[in-house]
């Protein structure tokens, strides 16, 4: 078996860093996350990981990033039944990247520059589905309404959304999401 090149050992160290930084941000926010506990817990020197990122920004602008979802154009009842299928992914076991972004974006004012760009492009792509006058407006107020079931559930720990199943919160979302399509 061939030794891995210096490349290799170089991505798969940088790819370690990340994925450790992803967890930390996840589970303590951009504050309480440093970058000697990164190093420690990837098992590098604290100065590899500026060697790789060059600041602690850097590092977390890097691991809450997440890949947009497809541009395609969505009339209004698809566009409902996508939202309401991202439940199960919300309720459930959330990539660390958007556990981190979440848990950061109230206290971290970069964060919140990050998450207004992200849920920005997530508007904006809702908004071209919608028939009807205030689309954009419509579209913020459905994107917001799924955030804040994702809070509640994963950050807040509310025992009323813990409780259900991602299939009986959708029922009842359903038609406050219709009302907000149909403008």
């Amino acid at each position: 078996m061939s030794e891995l090149s210096r490349a290799e050992r170089r991505q798969r160290t940088e790819r370690r860093i990340l994925d450790t930084a992803r967890e930390l941000f996840a589970q303590r926010g951009f504050e309480r996350t440093t970058i000697r506990a990164v190093a420690q817990a990837a098992e590098v020197d604290p100065a590899l990981v500026m060697q790789y990122y060059g600041s602690k920004q850097r590092l977390f602008d890097a691991a809450v990033r997440v890949a947009e979802p497809p541009a395609g154009e969505a009339g209004p009842e698809e566009l409902i039944e996508e939202l309401l299928g991202s439940l199960d992914v919300k309720l459930g076991e959330l990539p660390p990247a958007s556990l981190a972004m979440m848990r950061s974006m109230l206290t971290h004012p970069e964060a919140a520059a990050s998450a207004r760009g992200v849920l920005g492009r997530q508007i904006e792509r809702v908004g071209r589905s919608l028939p009807g006058e205030r689309a954009r407006l419509r579209a913020a107020l459905m994107t917001m309404i799924m955030l804040g079931v994702a809070v509640g559930h994963q950050l807040l720990e509310l025992d009323e959304l813990r409780d259900v199943s991602p299939e009986d919160i959708a029922r009842l979302l359903r038609p406050c999401l219709q009302a907000l399509s149909e403008g």
